[in-house]
């Protein structure tokens, strides 16, 4: 069965110019011209992967709410924010709401289509049984390998598939540093280093949510991240 894909976009040329080039590629396409159109047919069955523009007709910021909406209905389901705002506050906002990836529409198709194959390739070891450790535990953290929840001092700790990952990169061997590019590796990333850094600040909010005291994870300035033991 080839991916589902759900693209939202609201302007009809280049809707059709993205859909026509993903189909090529073996992806089935659903388009989508709004947000409300696009959540109608999300409530009866979601897609593999969520394409998203941020200004949707209207509302300009429509894409932030379908991203929540999405999230609320399915913490694993990859989204990407593909749109022509390019503005730091415009890609912090897009991972704040849940997005996996963010990227601009210069962006080539090549590229898009690397970022799509690494969010699928991440989905298929999500769903592979796993023959090692079913829970990663690394003091108060523990991250459950079969569910993907991590929970801290017993608490659940609500990350996407693309923060869980980077979660265990870091966990897995703590005080080593990891620089963003092993962290993309390991977590099965195609992003830029701005990208991970925001990833990195929102993981930290997520779990300093949950317990104002925490620091565990480190920033080597020059060098990458580590999680303290």
């Amino acid at each position: 069965m080839p991916r589902r894909i759900a693209l939202v976009e609201d302007d009809p040329a280049i809707r059709a110019n993205y859909a026509d080039a993903l189909k090529r590629h073996g992806y089935q396409v659903e388009a989508h011209g709004g947000r409300a159109e696009a959540m109608a047919a999300f409530r009866t069955r979601l897609p593999d992967l969520a394409i998203l523009d941020i200004g949707l007709g209207d509302e300009h910021d429509g894409g932030y709410a379908l991203c929540r909406d999405l999230r609320a209905q399915s913490p694993e389901l990859p989204i990407i924010f593909l749109t022509a705002r390019d503005a730091d506050v415009d890609v912090v906002s897009g991972l704040r709401t849940g997005a996996d990836d963010y990227l601009t529409k210069d962006v080539s198709l090549p590229h898009l289509l690397a970022r799509i194959a690494a969010l699928f390739r991440r989905v298929d070891v999500q769903r592979e049984p796993r023959s090692q450790e079913e829970v990663l535990e690394r003091g108060l953290l523990a991250l459950d390998m079969k569910r993907f929840t991590a929970t801290w001092r017993g608490q659940r700790v609500e990350l996407t598939l693309t923060e869980f990952w980077m979660v265990h990169a870091l966990a897995r061997f703590p005080g080593h540093v990891k620089n963003r590019e092993q962290l993309m590796r390991e977590s099965n990333l195609v992003v830029d280093d701005d990208t991970v850094t925001s990833h990195v600040k929102r993981i930290r909010r997520k779990f300093q949510a949950a317990d104002g005291e925490f620091a565990a994870i480190e920033t080597v300035y020059g060098m990458g991240y580590r999680w303290q033991s």
